[in-house]
C-alpha cells in the first residue's frame, strides 16, 4: 500500500488540518458529497478536512482499495447520532501526495447532517470568507 494512503488512514479522522495538509499537493481539488462546487488549494481543502474531522464520530476506515495512483477507502462513521457509510475516492501525483480528493456517501439523511453541521462550523471560521471569494 502506498505511504500516502496508509499515512491518511492514521490522520483523517483526527481533525487536524495540519497533518492532514502534509498529505496534500499544492493545487489539490476536493470534491465533497454536500457541495456541488469544488474546493482548491491545500489550505482550504486541509481546513475542510480538519472540520469534518471534527464532524465525524466513530469514524474508521473498513476496506481500502486500489494501487499506484489511484484509491478507493470505505469508511463508516456517525454524524451525530447518524450512521454513515461513504467512499473516499484518492488520486495521488507522481510525488505521492493528494492530488484530487472525492467523497462519496450514504444515506442522504446523514449528508443533510453533514452540511448542516459543516455550514455551522464554516461560517465560525473566517478563513472561509477568504476561501469562498477564491471560488467565485
Amino acid at each position: 500500500m502506498h505511504p500516502t494512503i496508509i499515512r491518511m488512514q492514521e490522520v483523517v479522522a483526527k481533525g487536524d488540518e495540519a497533518l492532514v495538509a502534509e498529505l496534500l499537493a499544492e493545487d489539490v481539488t476536493f470534491q465533497p458529497p454536500t457541495y456541488w462546487k469544488t474546493w482548491t488549494g491545500r489550505e482550504p481543502v486541509a481546513a475542510v478536512l480538519g472540520h469534518v474531522g471534527q464532524v465525524f464520530s466513530e469514524f474508521r476506515y473498513r476496506r481500502v482499495m486500489g494501487e499506484g495512483l489511484d484509491w478507493a477507502l470505505e469508511f463508516q462513521c456517525k454524524v451525530g447520532e447518524l450512521d454513515c457509510v461513504g467512499v473516499d475516492l484518492i488520486t495521488l501525483n507522481d510525488t505521492g501526495l493528494i492530488q484530487h480528493f472525492e467523497v462519496v456517501m450514504r444515506p442522504y439523511k446523514t449528508i443533510g447532517a453533514l452540511r448542516d453541521a459543516m455550514m455551522a462550523r464554516i461560517t465560525r471560521d473566517p478563513r472561509f470568507l477568504e476561501y469562498g471569494k477564491a471560488m467565485s
